[in-house]
């Protein structure tokens, strides 16, 4: 029997409540915040009004995609769970378990695209394992973890939101993964929706960092009185992140569909793979919990930064539920942490799609 029901994806709240959050090692009573569905960052109390975060997440190596690319996305998929607490990350540590057959010259050339873009960052390399292991096929080869050291009472995390708070979500849907789908498939792509929207695509691919958005936003709101919480966007996409941010801060929330922003690109390419672009991973947007009044501050504070921004919905009370609103229709919804964006690249690849 299989660990997940479904063989894949990210473990969905049910068996996270079973498995692993009643058997989290010794309690310290200076872990703030530790492992928790929809959290992605721990924090830890180092005395003095300082605090450690940090946060751990799978590193890329996409053949299809190439080695700089998938050291970007190793880098900064790590960068953008850090940026959630409104810090840049200070430390890194990598675990890479390589392919037998990885050859020594891409694997200098994928590290030395990863320090580059750490280095770029400000981002100490502080250790971490390599290795090469019979049988590793996988996209995913290790891991990594990120640290930050900052003002305790500042650090954000994304339990922090309120009923009543909005909700800002930053650029738009898929933005990942339709790049990714587009650059691996780059025949059938263009065939299919055309140059344009596979150049438009490309280009996308490198504003999957929201850094930048999280920064800009504690620059006009104050940390944890109005900007309440912040959640990136990973595996589920911007209905799964919204509904991780709502339940770790243990509220509902009502959105609207309609408002939820999508390009033009992400949208011709996740109909093309016939996904949901809501529930696609979006690494580069970030979803804000914002105190109620505060909303039209950042959102104007964040246009001058040329970084699009709109307001999609609200927290509620728990009991009134997770609502989607859907052509003026409200209706429960319930993530169960599956993203169409993994199914749908295997599929392509089967199909024989170029």
């Amino acid at each position: 029997m299989s660990a997940f029901e479904d063989n894949s994806g990210k473990i969905n709240s049910e068996l996270f409540h079973e498995i692993i959050g009643s058997q989290k090692g010794r309690q310290r009573r200076e872990v703030i915040t530790g492992p928790k569905f929809g959290v992605d960052t721990a924090v830890i109390d180092l005395g003095n009004g300082k605090g450690l975060a940090t946060s751990s997440d799978p590193l890329s190596l996409i053949p299809s995609l190439g080695l700089k690319e998938s050291a970007w996305l190793s880098v900064h998929l790590l960068v953008n769970d850090m940026a959630t607490t409104g810090f840049d990350p200070q430390y890194a540590q990598f675990t890479l378990n390589l392919p037998t057959d990885f050859p020594l010259e891409k694997f200098k050339s994928y590290w030395g695209h990863i320090h580059g873009m750490c280095d770029e960052l400000g981002i100490a390399i502080t250790g971490g394992h390599t290795a090469q292991v019979p049988g590793q096929q996988s996209t995913t080869p290790g891991g990594g973890t990120m640290f930050l050291q900052a003002p305790l009472d500042d650090i954000i995390t994304s339990n922090g939101a309120e009923p009543g708070n909005k909700i800002i979500v930053t650029k738009e849907s898929a933005l990942v993964s339709s790049s990714i789908l587009a650059m691996s498939f780059p025949e059938t792509v263009q065939q299919e929706c055309g140059k344009n929207i596979y150049e438009q695509a490309r280009e996308n691919f490198y504003r999957t960092s929201s850094l930048q958005d999280a920064l800009e936003a504690t620059k006009v709101l104050a940390p944890n009185t109005e900007l309440k919480a912040m959640h990136d966007v990973t595996e589920g996409g911007l209905l799964g992140g919204i509904s991780e941010l709502a339940e770790a801060s243990g509220c509902g929330f009502r959105v609207d569909s309609a408002k939820l922003p999508v390009g033009e690109a992400p949208q011709e390419i996740c109909e093309l793979f016939e996904i949901d672009h809501r529930l696609c991973v979006g690494a580069g947007s970030m979803i804000m919990a914002v105190e109620e009044g505060k909303e039209e501050m950042l959102l104007n504070h964040l246009n001058e930064q040329s970084i699009p921004a709109t307001v999609v919905g609200e927290l509620t009370e728990k009991n009134e539920g997770m609502i989607l609103i859907e052509e003026g229709k409200e209706a429960s919804f319930e993530f169960d942490g599956n993203d169409p964006y993994w199914n749908a690249f295997f599929e392509a690849m089967e199909k024989g799609w170029k």
